[in-house]
């Protein structure tokens, strides 16, 4: 099998983890050539990032338009509006990446550009929405919604039958427990417990987690 042109956008932290993640999924069978980065940030251009070139900003896929694109940006909604600029300039094609250590089960719907890292544990019958960051050692349990442009942060649990809207941030050892919900594009604290449904644009924290700031609607664009 031919190995598949990539593109990582970005070069932080959560980036280079993605550089990481593709070199172990190239150990199992050869799939991806990294060919480089690309970055926002024009300082950044023509510099060497784990021995790989940053090619240039979005701009540079229009040349390349078979290329796949990982969008290693962690904040949600930064994340959106990549991915929204991406296709506004006319690609739309974003690589899914499953670390070969991930439990994924059978019955399952994922979308495209997601990313699950290193020993995520998931069981069955869930679904994933696209673009959706799944941080290492996270736990999904079935049944649960995932709506696009969640990030799930390292060791989070989330039980059964459990709703997450579209750009939640669910931050580290936090635990959802079962049955509950959260709304669209607000923020579950470190190692929060989550006992009630919480609502859209809230940051939540404690346990059990209570809503401590609340966002105007499309705080995030």
């Amino acid at each position: 099998m031919e190995a598949k042109p990539l593109v990582i956008f970005g070069t932080g932290g959560l980036a280079r983890e993605i550089h990481q993640l593709v070199r172990d999924i190239n150990a199992r069978q050869q799939t991806y050539e990294v060919l480089g980065w690309l970055d926002s940030n024009a300082q950044m251009h023509g510099q060497q990032v784990h021995g790989l070139p940053v090619l240039g900003d979005a701009q540079w896929l229009s040349a390349y338009p078979e290329t796949l694109v990982a969008v290693g940006i962690g904040a949600p909604p930064t994340r959106r509006k990549i991915v929204l600029q991406l296709q506004e300039l006319g690609h739309c094609k974003f690589a899914t990446l499953i670390h070969p250590t991930a439990i994924i089960g059978q019955e399952v719907r994922i979308g495209e550009g997601v990313t699950i890292c290193a020993n995520v544990t998931t069981t069955d019958d869930y679904r994933i929405g696209n673009h959706v960051l799944i941080n290492i050692m996270a736990t999904i349990a079935h049944d649960d919604v995932l709506e696009d442009f969640v990030t799930v942060a390292p060791a989070a649990v989330i039980s059964g039958n459990v709703t997450i809207g579209e750009g939640t941030d669910i931050g580290t050892n936090a635990t959802l427990i079962q049955g509950v919900s959260v709304g669209r594009w607000s923020v579950v604290g470190a190692g929060a417990v989550v006992t009630r449904p919480l609502p859209d644009n809230v940051t939540a924290v404690g346990a059990p987690a209570k809503p401590i700031k609340q966002r105007e609607d499309g705080w995030h664009l």
